[in-house]
């Protein structure tokens, strides 16, 4: 009998060995699971292939809901030409966007000297109507007064009164700011105030603009919110940008190539089996002992 009881040990303590050396894995050692992990995270962390171009991508993108102010500067550096194609890029933006009163709202500020609201985010509820209104806008020609608009725009535009959605419909509140030219005023503490009510700020220089003030209204990370442009002749190449940036993407579910998922919860699996078998033996080892100490007593 003693010799069947330890022979029944020794067989299952070769058994855990094997089943140990087979799947690699040694209790206690958790590094080819964190090699393993490691290797699941980078091949999981490729970002799915998509395409910027809108005319291909609409099936596949929408923008979340925002409440969204372009500040437009319109002074006398901005050329009537190029202004124009400022309003081409709004007209393209307003495209990618599901615009509507209970999806993406739009509003315009025009800023040279002067600031001038040029419509609100409660006026237009389809991208007809609000690409006419763009198409309507004209330069106000003199002055940067940037601080100036910014602290408008903040006041005037993203009022409830005005048609944003208030704090408890977590609506995302985003400006973008157009500008060639170095602000006429102060931007950094107004720039900081509508960041600190919650207003994201993206900055987008062209030409002459000057890259410390564009910084300094920008939210952060700074690499995410400013941007520059050499010329207005190619400002619509931010359209594809702020389009990534604005989506939310549907990303489909790809079985994953390598099976590490599965790999990783079979060896859990196994390695649970491990220290449950374990602990039986060491129970079974225990109940022999004290059976052998009976019996020598006996």
């Amino acid at each position: 009998m003693k010799y069947f009881f330890w022979s029944l040990f020794y067989c299952g303590s070769l058994l855990l060995c094997d089943v140990r050396a087979t799947y690699h894995i040694a209790a206690g050692d958790p590094h080819l699971l964190a090699a393993q992990s490691h290797a699941q995270r980078r091949h999981d962390g490729r970002p799915p292939f998509r395409t910027l171009n809108p005319a291909k991508t609409d099936s596949q993108c929408r923008s979340r809901p925002l409440d969204l102010v372009f500040i437009i500067d319109s002074s006398r550096s901005v050329r009537p030409i190029e202004f124009e194609k400022v309003k081409i890029f709004l007209a393209d933006m307003v495209d990618t966007l599901d615009v509507g009163a209970d999806a993406t709202r739009v509003a315009v500020v025009n800023y040279a000297s002067t600031v001038k609201i040029e419509f609100l985010l409660k006026d237009h509820a389809n991208k007809l109507d609000m690409k006419k209104a763009i198409s309507r806008i004209e330069p106000l020609a003199a002055g940067t007064m940037t601080g100036l608009a910014i602290k408008t725009a903040v006041n005037e535009a993203f009022t409830e009164q005005s048609g944003a959605r208030p704090r408890s419909r977590n609506i995302s509140k985003v400006a973008i700011i157009v500008t060639d030219g170095r602000p006429q005023d102060q931007v950094e503490e107004v720039s900081a105030a509508a960041r600190a009510s919650g207003i994201e700020i993206y900055a987008v220089g062209v030409d002459r603009a000057d890259m410390r003030s564009l910084q300094l209204m920008a939210s952060i990370p700074l690499e995410d919110h400013v941007f520059y442009v050499e010329t207005y002749g190619v400002i619509e190449k931010l359209t594809s940008k702020f389009r990534e940036t604005l989506c939310e993407v549907k990303v489909e579910v790809v079985e994953d190539p390598c099976k590490c998922e599965a790999r990783l919860v079979f060896q859990k699996k196994t390695q649970a089996a491990i220290e449950q078998f374990t602990a039986k033996l060491a129970d079974v080892s225990g109940r022999i002992e004290r059976l052998e100490n009976m019996v020598g007593r006996a």
